[in-house]
């Protein structure tokens, strides 16, 4: 896993798309007074479903700008984010093997890609997460990590964070 790259400076008091190259469909309106930054996330999964502990990487982001939240989004359709538990892998296990039983691969879904299993279960899990930060670091339990969900992997892929 590599670190994150900037993909804007601080932003304050403009008007300003956030993504290189490309818009979203509405610009976001900054008021004067506040700033953050927007980096990314890149890791590279290696397996169709699997749960990839980022904590240390988003713990890393987190400390590169002063803020007291951590924004994360996921920028991809097949794959989400969650918090759990990292000491014991079973857990992760336990919940990959809920959604399958819940979501199964081989339903006959009408999306014709033969990823939309993957498609459900992130929706399930989720896009995004806001956690706190305390000292620059994470408020986390003890237990808690930060996961990536891959369910239509091995792929690269990449997570916005935004430090606020």
């Amino acid at each position: 896993m590599e670190r994150g790259r900037t993909l804007s400076r601080t932003l304050c008091g403009n008007t300003r798309s956030l993504r290189e190259g490309r818009h979203f469909p509405v610009d976001m309106i900054v008021p004067k007074g506040v700033e953050w930054t927007v980096s990314e996330i890149r890791v590279r999964t290696s397996r169709r479903i699997e749960a990839l502990d980022i904590t240390v990487e988003v713990r890393r982001a987190a400390k590169a700008a002063p803020g007291s939240n951590v924004h994360l989004l996921c920028l991809h359709t097949t794959c989400g984010l969650t918090i759990n538990e990292n000491a014991d892998p079973a857990v992760m296990k336990d919940i990959i093997d809920a959604l399958d039983r819940l979501v199964p691969a081989d339903h006959p879904y009408s999306h014709r890609e033969g990823n939309s299993d993957a498609h459900i279960k992130s929706s399930l899990v989720g896009h995004s997460l806001t956690i706190p930060l305390s000292g620059n670091d994470l408020v986390l339990g003890t237990w808690q990590g930060i996961y990536l969900m891959e369910f239509d992997g091995p792929r690269e892929r990449r997570i916005a964070v935004s430090v606020s």
